[in-house]
């Protein structure tokens, strides 16, 4: 998508100096653990931060998801507690930062224009999904926006009809492009966008939906209006 979604202002914030010694990069193997260790938090940590919002509406994807990489619901939660507790310390890491020092230096940097606004893309691989990115965009030293996209290359769902819609298969810029013209909703939470558009069913009967997604990717779509 060529604009900024809305609802979403640039991250400054960090976690407290005493909060940054505790993360590694992400060559760091194994997660945090349930018991809360002081080890570095690293790419499988963020990974179980990601699916820790998942899981409000997908449980049962983020349980299978979970066990594939080997951890516990209770190091999903350890990885998600230490994770608030970055976002929130003051007087810390900026944001940039931040994910530098849990996923290391980025696979790819590439300068973006967003109407007036130069910024960095900033993406890495993660394990969980070989299809996408995690991308962060960066502008004026802040994350502006921070979310899973397909990766370079990679082949995107075909995306007709509100049938193809199916939990985990596509992005928020995906769905965006295949039912334009897509009308940003507000997110529930900072990591979640809403899209509203016009897609039709497995009949072919048009009909007003909404997608949600949670750090960028699809979580679940609704039938909003009457047949069109």
């Amino acid at each position: 998508m060529d604009r900024m979604p809305s609802a979403k202002r640039p991250d400054r914030s960090g976690p407290s100096p005493r909060s940054a010694r505790s993360t590694g990069a992400a060559g760091a193997t194994g997660p945090t653990g349930a018991a809360g260790s002081a080890g570095p938090f690293t790419s499988l940590d963020f990974q179980l931060v990601l699916l820790r919002r998942m899981a409000d509406h997908n449980p049962d994807l983020v349980d299978d998801a979970r066990r594939r990489l080997g951890v516990s619901a209770a190091d999903m939660r350890e990885a998600n507690r230490r994770w608030q507790a970055m976002l929130h310390a003051p007087r810390g890491r900026a944001a940039a930062s931040r994910y530098r020092s849990v996923l290391g230096t980025p696979e790819s940097v590439t300068e973006r224009r967003i109407g007036d606004l130069t910024c960095e893309a900033w993406q890495w691989p993660l394990p969980l999904w070989p299809d996408l990115r995690f991308e962060v965009l960066v502008a004026q030293k802040a994350v502006w926006n921070e979310w899973l996209v397909r990766a370079p290359g990679a082949p995107a769902p075909e995306l007709r009809t509100s049938a193809d819609l199916r939990p985990w298969c596509c992005t928020v810029d995906e769905v965006a492009r295949a039912f334009a013209p897509a009308r940003p909703l507000e997110g529930t939470a900072p990591t979640r966008w809403g899209l509203s558009f016009t897609a039709a069913d497995a009949e072919g009967v048009r009909r007003e939906c909404a997608a949600e997604f949670t750090w960028g990717l699809l979580q679940r779509v609704s039938v909003t209006g009457q047949p069109r």
